[in-house]
């Protein structure tokens, strides 16, 4: 159950990158996870074995996001560009109508290509579609270093996954099936620069998956709410990750781990990135299971396919609500949304 924490603790992986880690070692590793996510549900990652570094993973945003605004809309969704045949990964432009949720982002998923008989493929939203990437020769480096880092972070979820079933009482194997293509997604984000920093940019929410892995930038104002309703910051911390319990890794622990509410609170002038000026960029990644996957708690009780949970908490996320398309210019609705704020 969440406590009146005031901090976000600090769990260091470093015991992940040794060839060998003692059983011992990672049995403590094991416990400490289960503590934090018992009692806060969040907290900062250090040591963790991945190749790219902050500025790298910013890098790669910043890159994707001053890309023109017509080459970016080439990769929308369908339901922003209806001619586009990609619905669940892709790019979604900033909805003007929504002036607590400002942000534009770009989806990917694994980077294992769909099979054409797959079922999802006849439901409004392809779940296991392929991804989509901007034609230019000059993106597929850029390319080749986000799938990767999609790969890395899917290895590091996994084996948190395996080290929390044994916190459960559990086989390390326990949640093996929950891997089997999985939809996991990494999802580049960008807030624009706001006037005020009196107001939310991203709304109180918990998240819906199992695990959140996310990349902050220095920009700052993450906050997480702990057990006496205050709204605690969670700061940048220069090498970590932030790590969060999602709703559905709540209900498959029998509620020991506690999805903790969080938000996001708008920065003026923000300057994040390497480039100054750009806003608060952020860069998370929802690891989830596989669309069929039967997801059941660690002591029994009623299952959910995956699949169906997902598309079911679709239904309250703006990214995937209809809008007309000539409310979808980034340019546009950016200006729009900064002066009405």
């Amino acid at each position: 159950m969440t406590t009146a924490f005031s901090s976000l603790p600090i769990v260091d992986l470093s015991v992940l990158s040794e060839a060998h880690p003692s059983s011992s070692s990672l049995e403590l590793l094991s416990q400490r996870l289960y503590d934090v996510f018992a009692t806060t549900g969040f907290a900062y990652l250090v040591g963790t074995p991945l190749s790219s570094t902050h500025e790298d993973v910013f890098g790669l945003a910043e890159d994707f996001f001053k890309l023109a605004e017509a080459e970016k809309l080439r990769l929308a969704k369908k339901t922003f560009v209806s001619q586009n045949s990609n619905t669940y990964r892709g790019y979604f432009p900033i909805q003007p109508g929504h002036l607590d949720n400002l942000k534009e982002g770009f989806e990917i998923g694994p980077s294992t290509t769909t099979r054409d008989d797959h079922p999802s493929r006849h439901k409004k939203f392809n779940l296991t579609e392929a991804n989509v990437w901007p034609p230019s020769s000059s993106f597929a480096e850029r390319r080749q270093k986000l799938e990767k880092f999609h790969t890395e972070l899917q290895t590091l979820s996994a084996t948190l996954l395996s080290l929390l079933a044994v916190a459960l009482g559990k086989p390390p194997d326990h949640f093996a099936s929950y891997l089997v293509d999985s939809l996991s997604t990494l999802r580049l984000l960008h807030y624009p620069p706001q006037q005020s920093s009196t107001g939310l940019c991203c709304t109180p929410h918990t998240d819906s998956g199992l695990l959140t892995l996310l990349h902050q930038d220095p920009t700052g104002g993450l906050e997480v709410q702990n057990a006496d309703g205050e709204w605690i910051p969670a700061p940048y911390v220069p090498g970590s990750l932030v790590v969060n319990i999602g709703d559905l890794m709540a209900k498959v622990s029998g509620s020991r781990f506690v999805a903790t509410m969080h938000r996001v609170r708008s920065t003026a002038s923000a300057g994040g990135g390497s480039g100054g000026g750009i806003g608060r960029l952020s860069v998370p990644f929802f690891f989830e299971p596989g669309e069929n996957c039967v997801v059941r708690g660690v002591d029994g009780g009623q299952s959910v396919i995956y699949g169906e949970y997902v598309r079911k908490k679709m239904g309250i996320w703006v990214e995937y609500q209809d809008m007309p398309e000539d409310t979808v210019s980034y340019e546009t609705a950016t200006s729009a949304a900064i002066e009405a704020y």
